[in-house]
């Protein structure tokens, strides 16, 4: 895996209009890893790409009527099958976090790179995902190297609002694929 002016070669890449530049054109040096899916609960379909690049039609389902005036986006999608979508180049500022606070510092958007995972706070997460995010981070890490010392999940930077990537995310897991020189930060870390 290969990153061309911050886009993963191989990866789907879908464009999302909910972007721009970061502080200074300053260097991510946070992850946060969230979950995702659309309607909740259900898996596939185009309603993730349609939420990121502002196309989500509210007719379809009627949870979409309350979220599709978001302007919202991340930097990765990793499917359930493994697959990588991405949205945002990494040097770029996605809008993945909201009000967000990490180690005293607010506005996690300005300074991290945001995945989100196809799936829920309580059903596990497939093997083909934890690989992709490993692949992924592994690359983030080689380009981004602070990174590895700031990983974490959306709750742990907004925890009056958000519970992702919840408890069924294997932080154990995830810290024993990347191997000892990480440190994750997540609340099950």
């Amino acid at each position: 895996m290969q990153l061309q002016e911050g886009w993963i070669a191989g990866a789907r890449h879908v464009p999302s209009p909910h972007v721009n530049q970061r502080p200074d054109d300053e260097s991510p040096s946070l992850l946060v890893i969230h979950n995702i899916s659309l309607p909740p609960g259900e898996f596939g379909g185009p309603w993730i790409d349609a939420l990121f690049t502002g196309q989500l039609n509210p007719s379809v389902h009627p949870y979409f009527a309350d979220i599709c005036h978001l302007q919202v986006s991340a930097h990765c999608l990793i499917r359930r099958d493994g697959e990588v979508v991405q949205y945002v180049p990494f040097h770029l500022r996605a809008w993945h976090a909201g009000v967000s606070r990490y180690q005293g510092r607010e506005a996690c958007n300005d300074f991290s790179i945001g995945i989100e995972l196809e799936g829920t706070d309580t059903l596990p997460y497939t093997d083909a995902q934890y690989q992709s995010l490993r692949t992924v981070t592994e690359l983030l890490i080689k380009h981004y190297p602070s990174i590895a010392q700031h990983i974490t999940g959306h709750s742990d930077i907004a925890p009056e609002r958000k519970t992702d990537p919840g408890p069924s995310f294997d932080w154990a897991r995830f810290r024993a694929d990347l191997g000892e020189r990480i440190t994750l930060k997540g609340s099950k870390a």
